[in-house]
């Protein structure tokens, strides 16, 4: 079968990150200690003795390749934009600290460039992919490896608690130790992130950190939580209800195959234990109100919550919380909002 994807992108198209940019610090060198910056992660290369399989360069060609042996394109109806940069993926594996003996979901593998990197790590990996040529790509790329689980599913609508339950059960841990936690690490499809995110947040009990490269404009946004912006939203009160996220660091569009519009990011969410969940009688009514209050996100919340008391008891409940009687959504930060709640919700 002739090749479908050389004539593409010219070989010499390989993207390189700049020695000068700010979210690398060029080629890894070996450290006994990992650099922690808001912007850089760098990795700490394994020992020829940690080395699990033989670490492959997943770049341009190792792409095309593994995608021409199935006959595909990318797929813009699934969002797929592949890694084309091994350093990239060494970085997002640190920003989790994935450890020897770590259970990891992988969300999309693709090629597999990000599973390939895990599993060097020394991680368990359940990779769920929605594409059936690639999760039959990965599946024979890891073969030969029982901890490295290929589930081809919708992640958005599989059960990921029996699925970890399995996993868990079957004994995939290599280092003979069940963790109580698993780990979240991924080069998401843009167009799923939301929903994706929706998803993992509330799993506080069966993850530790969700760790995700989206794109950059919705990184920055899911970070910055700043009351009276134009970017503040439900989608904040949510991600700091469950998480404490961070801002990695920036991904250049240029890394990507086939190269995107925008620029990428990883943010990484630390998932908090139910137990330290802000005190609310229902996270549903909870989430409900405050969808209402940015229903209306210019108007006074005494007019958008008008539905639940009347405005003289939401005035009352927010002159309690030590807020205008005139609040409006996005001048109230998560504590506001849980004191709000409990005053004006009964449970």
């Amino acid at each position: 079968m002739p090749s479908l994807l050389h004539p593409l992108l010219p070989l010499s198209s390989t993207p390189k990150p700049p020695a000068n940019s700010p979210a690398y610090d060029g080629p890894f060198a070996v450290h006994s200690t990992r650099t922690k910056s808001l912007h850089t992660v760098a990795a700490v290369p394994k020992t020829t003795s940690e080395t699990r399989i033989n670490k492959a360069e997943d770049d341009y060609h190792a792409t095309v390749k593994a995608l021409n042996s199935k006959g595909r394109f990318p797929r813009k109806s699934l969002g797929q934009h592949y890694m084309l940069n091994s350093e990239v993926n060494d970085q997002l594996v640190a920003a989790a600290d994935v450890q020897e003996g770590d259970l990891v979901v992988e969300i999309g593998p693709g090629t597999g460039s990000l599973t390939n990197v895990l599993v060097n790590s020394g991680a368990t990996v359940l990779a769920i992919e929605k594409d059936p040529y690639m999760a039959a790509l990965v599946t024979e790329r890891f073969s030969s490896l029982d901890y490295v689980k290929v589930l081809q599913e919708d992640f958005t609508k599989c059960h990921i608690r029996s699925h970890l339950s399995t996993v868990l059960q079957s004994g995939m841990n290599s280092s003979g130790v069940k963790p109580k936690h698993a780990k979240v690490v991924s080069n998401l499809p843009f167009n799923i992130s939301t929903e994706v995110i929706k998803q993992l947040l509330p799993m506080g009990d069966i993850f530790s950190e969700v760790v995700l490269l989206l794109q950059e404009e919705a990184a920055v946004r899911m970070v910055d939580s700043s009351l009276r912006s134009s970017e503040y939203r439900p989608i904040n009160i949510f991600i700091n209800f469950y998480s404490d996220p961070e801002y990695k660091f920036k991904v250049p569009r240029t890394n990507f195959f086939p190269q995107p519009k925008v620029d990428a990011a990883v943010v990484s969410f630390r998932l908090k234990q139910p137990v330290d969940y802000p005190p609310v009688s229902s996270a549903k009514s909870f989430f409900s109100m405050v969808n209402c209050a940015f229903n209306g996100k210019r108007k006074m919340l005494r007019k958008t919550l008008q539905h639940i008391c009347p405005s003289l008891e939401i005035e009352e409940a927010l002159v309690s919380a030590g807020l205008p009687s005139t609040s409006r959504p996005e001048e109230l930060a998560l504590n506001d909002f849980v004191r709000l709640h409990n005053s004006i919700v009964k449970p």
